[in-house]
């Protein structure tokens, strides 16, 4: 955490986050999970690997209004200590009217409204076999390139309780050599919430597509689906609901996954400070080693969660988590798939000016 704070002081010095004049607004904030998980894969359901989990990340955000009354955002990460590497966003605007544009690394339409379906808790999983192809995501389909932009809509867009969003990417020059390599996308999604007697509803839908370039530089088959979910919030009880269906093309060997579905359900009840949670998920694909061809056996992964959280203090969240995957590879037990279990904590920081995070973390000279 000492180079981060390193880093931070740098920042304020060189952005001149609250002292010197022409200089954007920045924030910071933070997380850091850590814990233990347990793995008994098909393969060696005899042996229990336990090993420690880390993920910590660092981010700073930038944000300035002009004259005339729009809003200018991006950020990026100082540090991740995860396996998801560090992340950049592109540019933000936001109009006076509420509605917004992404541009530079904008992302696609419809997995902004994909719906969150309850799960379990922590960081417990096993990694299944990556020639396995069955998805276990609302929005695998989503794929964009750098070169794009994302419009949103403000809140009640032509009806009350309703958000859109549309995306499109253009080809960034990337050759595909021995992988394919994503040519042009655009999607479309929507988010609907409204409310029946005590229970508020929301309801997410989306759908895009996708044209590649294969190793000898020609389009390839391309990609496209479908999703949409539901949740259902009465009190402190949480029930959501998602579907998805398409196809898919897969950046590392040229792979097609064709007649791709998931399904999800899920379930949380808050009781105080503890929070239980529960979901399943099911998904298939017919994945073809030759892009255009159909035919094979199914890939499929069944996974159960089950999580119950602790609201330890103001930040920080104790877990603990249990997961399950029942996996196929080409109609065969998949024996990467197992089960696991996860206990540790969490911990958040909130959204804080860079010299309110270094006088509160710093030690004093």
């Amino acid at each position: 955490m000492k180079k981060e704070l390193l880093i931070a002081s740098a920042l304020v010095s060189t952005l001149g986050a609250a002292s010197v004049a022409n200089a954007v607004t920045a924030t910071m904030s933070g997380s850091h999970h850590t814990g233990l998980k347990g793995d008994n894969t098909d393969a060696s359901s005899a042996t229990e690997t336990i090993s420690q989990v880390v993920q910590s990340s660092f981010s700073v955000s930038l944000s300035e209004t002009t004259d005339g009354g729009i809003g200018i955002a991006s950020s990026f990460m100082l540090a991740n200590e995860s396996t998801t590497g560090l992340q950049t966003a592109g540019l933000t605007l936001t109009f006076t009217d509420g509605s917004k544009l992404d541009v530079i690394k904008a992302g696609n339409a419809a997995g902004t409204h994909d719906v969150s379906v309850p799960g379990g808790a922590g960081e417990a999983g096993v990694t299944v076999g990556t020639t396995n192809s069955a998805p276990t995501g609302l929005d695998w389909f989503g794929e964009a390139t750098a070169i794009g932009f994302e419009w949103h809509s403000a809140a009640d867009f032509m009806a009350d309780g309703l958000k859109v969003s549309a995306s499109m990417s253009a080809d960034d020059g990337a050759a595909a050599t021995t992988t394919v390599a994503l040519e042009s996308s655009w999607g479309l999604g929507a988010t609907y919430v409204t409310s029946a007697g005590d229970t508020a509803v929301t309801i997410g839908a989306g759908i895009a597509a996708s044209e590649w370039k294969d190793s000898a530089q020609e389009p390839s088959e391309g990609s496209n689906g479908f999703h949409v979910g539901f949740s259902a919030v009465t009190g402190d009880l949480t029930v959501a609901a998602g579907y998805a269906s398409g196809d898919d093309v897969r950046t590392g060997p040229e792979t097609e996954s064709v007649d791709s579905t998931v399904s999800k359900i899920g379930v949380k009840y808050v009781a105080g400070d503890v929070t239980l949670s529960a979901g399943f998920t099911s998904g298939e694909t017919d994945d073809n080693t030759t892009l255009g061809t159909v035919g094979g056996s199914k890939d499929t992964q069944d996974v159960t969660d089950l999580g119950i959280s602790y609201a330890v203090a103001s930040g920080v969240t104790a877990n603990i988590g249990w997961k399950d995957i029942d996996a196929q590879n080409e109609g065969a037990n998949d024996t990467s798939g197992g089960s696991s279990w996860y206990i540790g904590a969490n911990m958040l920081s909130g959204t804080s000016k860079p010299e309110q995070l270094l006088s509160s973390s710093m030690p004093s000279p």
